[in-house]
């Protein structure tokens, strides 16, 4: 495999409070989702894809069927978008995507986190130019270039396509989302997507080991207890 990118499929939890966590994850993300870009899925593509991954991780539908409606109601909490960057255990590269309803608080819990590894957050910017800002789709195939044309001919940048092992991946600028998840539905009909997320990718991958491994493993830990924690890209080999 080429570039390293992260699947982000959550492994179902095994007590009812994890599932918990993973399912408010969901609902915030899919109400946020829907409240920006509307609540039709044949309408909002983002939506739809965030609804096809959280039924692949087992959320129950009535989750997301709150979420749609309260969205629908125009009214809620106002979630913000927050990112944040730094620099984690073994020198490793992490950014942490948040939606949150109180930015201070937000950045307080994250910032502990760095802090109870003995780690420091970094400034907008201070590691996110080693990543690439990627559409990522990965898909049963045998054709690369079949995959390539048609995406070309919707005039989407490209940025690689793999194929390995029966299966092609495909890497597009972020802002190229909506248009290169059209062109391949177009092109090959009904595919169904085994990846089908926007994330970063991290343009070199440090190899992490020994106590390092450990202290990275807890960090990873500890942000994703945050409820406000949507997602965390790194660049550790683990």
């Amino acid at each position: 495999m080429g570039r390293a990118f992260q699947n982000r499929k959550e492994s179902m939890a095994k007590t009812s409070d994890q599932k918990a966590k993973v399912y408010s994850k969901y609902g915030r993300e899919i109400y946020v989702c829907a409240k920006s870009g509307g609540i039709d899925p044949n309408g909002n593509l983002t939506l739809r894809s965030l609804i096809e991954r959280a039924k692949k991780d087992q959320v129950p539908t009535h989750v997301i069927d709150k979420a749609i409606d309260k969205a629908k109601g125009g009214g809620g909490e106002d979630f913000d978008t927050a990112r944040y960057e730094g620099f984690g255990p073994g020198n490793t590269m992490v950014i942490i995507d948040c939606l949150s309803d109180n930015p201070n608080r937000t950045f307080g819990d994250v910032r502990t986190c760095f802090n109870k590894v003995k780690c420091k957050i970094g400034g907008q910017g201070s590691v996110s130019h080693m990543f690439d800002h990627s559409a990522i789709f990965v898909f049963s195939g045998n054709d690369e270039e079949v995959v390539l044309e048609a995406l070309m001919m919707a005039d989407v940048d490209v940025t690689d396509i793999e194929l390995e092992d029966g299966k092609v991946t495909v890497f597009a600028p972020n802002t190229d989302y909506g248009k290169a998840k059209t062109a391949l539905t177009e092109a090959l009909g009904n595919i169904e997507f085994e990846v089908d997320e926007i994330q970063f990718v991290a343009q070199n991958t440090s190899p992490i080991e020994g106590e390092e491994l450990e202290k990275f493993e807890l960090f990873l830990d500890l942000l994703n207890d945050l409820d406000d924690v949507q997602n965390v890209y790194h660049n550790a080999e683990l």
